[in-house]
């Protein structure tokens, strides 16, 4: 058996989901729209940029979906999924993650994202393992907009997978070979410790170092 992660958004799907449901909120009137957009493109292009705090993200994301009932936001998210995400699955993602679990390979997506968002996403993808950021809920699911842990990007995407693979006794050296495919530099901490990383749908950053080192560039779709 052989290891593959995914990195979601961008990688996976060609939008960042967190971002469009953002633009969902706002776009249902859940949110203030003209508000809720400055802060969301803003954090967005920090993103791009590698600047992002991501704790203060974070704590922006989840401190919104704290303003809501869990119900709500769940019919929200079922709204969201069929209006935003479904449209943006294609068969060329759907494929490659098909050859890792036809391989027997154990699968797993890894995202900056939080959950409440991803879990859905991950389902529609057929992905059993999600490695996400973990938001706090109270008994009947209410989100209470506080991060449990560290955040699952950058570095913290390297702990993360560490500390997921501990939990089933294993260890990335458990594995002949360990995939991560991502299109972003602010994970070249992870695809430096598998042992084959893939720069996928790579922006300008993650292309010139793949490059650099020789890594694998795979183009699933045009974003």
């Amino acid at each position: 058996m052989n290891l593959a992660l995914f990195d979601l958004d961008h990688t996976l799907i060609p939008i960042d989901s967190d971002y469009e449901w953002g633009q969902f909120l706002a776009r249902i009137g859940a949110v203030d729209r003209a508000a809720f957009e400055r802060r969301n493109a803003a954090f967005f292009a920090q993103y791009q940029a590698g600047t992002l705090d991501p704790v203060e993200y974070l704590e922006f994301a989840l401190g919104t979906l704290a303003q809501f009932p869990r119900r709500q936001l769940d019919d929200w998210h079922a709204q969201f999924m069929a209006e935003v995400i479904a449209p943006a699955i294609t068969p060329a993602a759907l494929d490659l993650l098909k050859r890792h679990q036809d391989a027997d390979d154990l699968v797993a997506i890894i995202t900056a994202t939080n959950r409440f968002v991803t879990a859905p996403i991950a389902t529609a993808l057929g992905v059993r393992h999600l490695i996400a950021a973990e938001p706090e809920t109270l008994a009947d699911g209410s989100i209470t907009g506080k991060l449990i842990g560290i955040p699952t990007s950058g570095a913290g995407k390297v702990r993360h997978t560490h500390d997921w693979l501990a939990g089933m006794g294993k260890s990335l050296d458990s594995f002949d070979q360990s995939h991560f495919y991502s299109d972003s530099q602010n994970d070249i901490p992870l695809l430096s410790v598998v042992t084959h990383p893939v720069a996928t749908n790579p922006n300008a950053l993650l292309e010139a170092h793949a490059k650099a080192l020789g890594w694998p560039i795979l183009k699933l779709f045009n974003d």
